[in-house]
């Protein structure tokens, strides 16, 4: 079965970074697109950024942009998700996920594979 293993997380102070991790296994993602989302207590689950199957395209919610990366490693069956500045408001689980095709998209229900998330708390 395909899993997806988000790491990375944790407490931070607000200005820090972090960087998250998301190993796949059961399928090879190198013809996916990738996207990171997140999910705060009693809110919905949020687009956080996106990336093409070979990292040539990326797209951030404007909200993070300009303080989060997304890259990935498709020799090691990985997305990554570096996070700068962090704020108060950035925290909530971040879950990865595996895309129907090459091109990303922002919508959660366009993507069929989900790990467990991993709890990112920011500290004011």
């Amino acid at each position: 079965q395909v899993q997806l293993v988000e790491s990375g997380g944790g407490l931070v102070q607000a200005g820090g970074s972090l960087r998250l991790s998301c190993a796949a296994s059961g399928r090879t993602i190198d013809t996916y697109a990738m996207g990171w989302f997140r999910q705060a207590p009693g809110k919905e689950r949020e687009f956080v950024s996106t990336i093409s199957w070979s990292g040539g395209a990326k797209y951030y919610a404007d909200s993070v942009k300009g303080r989060f990366t997304i890259s990935r490693d498709n020799a090691k069956n990985t997305v990554y998700l570096q996070m700068n500045s962090l704020k108060p408001e950035d925290t909530a689980v971040y879950y990865c996920a595996i895309g129907r095709g090459i091109w990303g998209t922002t919508e959660s229900e366009e993507y069929d594979y989900w790990g467990q998330g991993t709890q990112v708390t920011v500290s004011s």
